[in-house]
Formats: structure tokens, C-alpha cells, sequence
């Protein structure tokens, strides 16, 4: 049998415009939206306008040859803010590597992201310090990070860190991956294991149109979703253009997983308004026809009218415009005293305790400069 996309309907909350307007699929989340503060649905939409002004800020440093690369997220901001706050403070967060809020959000300096692209940094931050709140480091090789989440998932469930009922103890896994990553092996493999083992990870495609140059109709004949729900996943599509739809499900699917019912899937349906990466012309292979449409669905545009609707005023607006200028200037002034790293990094963060093989590499790398004339190469 054909799925198609009228099988598993799209849960949506706000309209592109802003209007409330949730979909019959949204009918079952609806109280965990109507159970947030004002304060809160601010927060999403403060979050999301300052990571833009950090990512515009980062491609033009990659730009003017500060970054080897970059890859920007812009019009992702609303499915990861809404998941990344979905999150309980005891889960784990596998990010791929365009996750630039979601890793905010969990404590993360976005300096911490600017070393890994700019070279000076082997991995970015330190997952095991608590300031980072349970992140993993970034991967650049496609859907790998979904195997590393199934298998934390399953020791988890074998260590008995999940499933007692206690949402404020059981712990849960996020992995972001992309449409493109979803046909990778390796992103079956982890379904394959986290289903068999109940582990609780959820599994958040971020289905933004574009493998790089491929869309998503060349990869898939069936919404992507489809594919984790072919393995007892259960699995649900969103608008990830809309914030509290992201929130919602995520929070629901994440309380499910962490109470030991096994793993959990969501496609949320957005879209790259940027290029894959600052390497990539997306001119060469789309429409502008195509970019201009999805512009019209902008996240943030959407819940800023959403907010002044219900009263929010140019006040509030006034402050996170100045907050995300300060905080894309205060990136540009950090990264640019940034130095080279020392040949001491490259042995560190390889084991997680003293290694023996290290300390010899260290010792030949050391005996090896010193043979030079000067004491180095």
C-alpha cells in the first residue's frame, strides 16, 4: 500500500499569519500549549530572534575568512526552540550539526561552535560538563549521532534510568537528523535498535526540502515519517515552522518515551532559507519562486504576530531586537580573539581517562620538534 501525506496529517497550531488556528490532528496537544505562561511563549520567540542575528552573524565571519564553513539554520528556528524546550534538564540531546539554538538553549556558548568551525577547537565543548546541559558535540558525518542515541537510549532502559513513572527522574534521548540523513544506513540501523530495545530516544527529522542539492522528492516517495513509522515507531508529522506545534508533540512524544513505551519520531515539515552550508549555492539548483513562497511561512514572523494578537507590545519587541544585535556583536568581538590551538589539544578528549598511547604519541610529537633546528618545525 501507498502512504501519502493525507495519512498522516500535519499537526499545526499557528497559521502562517499568526492566527490560532490548530488543526484536528493538533486537538489531542492543545492543553500542554494552553498550560504555558506568557512569559514562556515569549521566551520562544526570543530565542529564536537571537539565534537568527548569531547565524547571520556567523555566515558573515565565514565570509570575511574568520570560519572554515558554516551552516546556517535560518527558518529552522521554530521546530528546534519548540523541541529544545520540549526537553526535560535530565535528557540528552544528540545534535547533528545545524542545531545552533537547540544547543543554546541546553547551555552551550555559541563560541564554543564558532572554534569548531573555525578550526581552533577538536570537538567544541565538553558534553560531560554540566554548564552544557547534556549535549553532545556536533556531527558532521551524516546520521551517525542516531546510533550513538539508540545505543545511550538502550542503557537508559538497562540501567533503569527510565520508565518509573517519575517525569522528574526518568531520563529520555533527542536526536536531530535531517531528510537527507534519513536515508542514510545508519539512521535505520538505530531505528532497528531502538524500537527492539524500547529505547527512549526520539527521533526529530528536521525535513527541511533539500539534501544539499537533492529534494526531498528524489529521496523519498512517502512522507519521511513513514519511515520510522515502518518500524513500530510510533511517528508524527508537524508544521516545524510553527513553534508551539514543535513544543507540543515533542513534549508529549518525549513524556511517552521517557515513561518506557519505547521510541518516538517526528517529521517536522520546514524549510532551508539559506544555503546547506556557506560552501553551497543553492541559486544553482532551486527557485527563487520556491524560497519566496516558504518566506511567506517565516517561523519568526509568524509568532511575533501571534504574540502581539494576544496583547504583546513594542516594548517587548524593541528589547529582543537589542538583545539578539548584542549578542550577535558580542560572537563577532569573541571569535575574533580566538588563537590557534596548541599541539597539546590534539592528545586531549581522545579517551576519557589517561591513556598510555597518548602519553607516548605526546612524547614522540615532542622528541620529533625538538630534532629540528630551534626546537620546532
Amino acid at each position: 500500500m501507498t502512504v501519502t501525506s493525507t495519512d498522516m496529517p500535519l499537526v499545526r497550531v499557528l497559521e502562517a499569519d499568526g492566527t490560532y488556528a490548530p488543526s484536528p490532528a493538533a486537538d489531542e496537544y492543545l492543553p500542554l500549549i494552553d498550560a504555558l505562561t506568557d512569559a514562556e511563549l515569549e521566551q520562544f520567540y526570543r530565542d529564536m530572534v537571537v539565534i537568527r542575528a548569531i547565524d547571520t552573524q556567523a555566515t558573515n565571519l565565514q565570509r570575511q575568512g574568520q570560519l572554515a564553513l558554516w551552516p546556517p539554520s535560518r527558518g529552522q528556528e521554530a521546530a528546534q526552540v519548540g523541541s529544545a524546550h520540549a526537553a526535560r534538564r535530565q535528557d540528552t540531546i544528540f545534535p547533528s550539526y545545524r542545531e545552533h539554538v537547540v544547543t543554546r538553549i541546553r547551555g552551550v556558548d555559541p563560541v564554543d561552535i564558532i572554534k569548531l568551525m573555525r578550526g581552533t577547537s577538536h570537538g567544541g565543548w565538553d558534553p560531560t560538563d554540566p554548564k552544557n546541559g547534556n549535549t553532545r558535540i556536533y556531527t558532521l558525518v551524516l546520521g551517525s549521532q542516531t546510533l550513538h542515541a539508540a545505543g545511550y537510549g538502550m542503557g537508559l532502559a538497562f540501567d533503569g534510568k527510565t520508565g518509573s513513572g517519575d517525569p522528574e527522574r526518568d531520563e529520555a534521548v533527542v536526536v536531530y537528523y535531517g531528510d537527507g540523513a534519513s536515508s542514510q544506513g545508519d539512521v535505520h540501523e538505530a531505528m532497528v535498535f531502538a524500537a527492539s530495545y524500547d529505547a527512549p530516544v526520539l527521533f526529530f527529522l528536521q525535513n527541511n526540502h533539500w539534501a544539499i542539492s537533492v529534494p526531498v522528492e528524489t529521496q523519498s516517495r512517502v512522507p519521511l515519517a513513514g519511515r520510522s513509522a515502518g518500524y513500530g515507531i510510533p511517528s508524527v508529522r508537524l508544521d516545524g515552522n510553527d513553534v508551539l506545534a514543535s513544543y507540543a508533540v515533542s513534549r508529549a512524544l518525549l513524556d511517552q518515551a521517557r515513561a518506557g513505551l519505547g521510541p518516538r519520531a517526528i517529521e517536522a515539515v520546514t524549510y532551508r532559507m539559506g544555503a546547506h552550508t556557506t560552501s553551497d549555492d543553492p541559486t544553482k539548483y532551486r527557485g527563487s519562486d520556491e524560497e519566496q513562497s516558504w518566506a511567506q511561512r517565516d517561523p519568526i514572523a509568524r509568532m511575533r504576530a501571534f504574540l502581539q494578537n494576544r496583547g504583546a507590545g513594542a516594548s517587548f519587541f524593541d528589547e529582543v531586537e537589542t538583545e539578539a544585535a548584542d549578542a550577535a556583536e558580542d560572537l563577532r568581538a569573541r571569535t575574533l580573539t580566538l588563537t590557534a590551538p596548541t599541539h597539546e589539544t590534539m592528545f586531549q578528549n581522545v579517551y576519557t581517562d589517561p591513556h598510555p598511547l597518548m602519553d607516548e604519541q605526546r612524547a614522540w610529537l615532542a622528541n620529533y620538534e625538538a630534532s629540528f633546528e630551534g626546537g620546532q618545525q
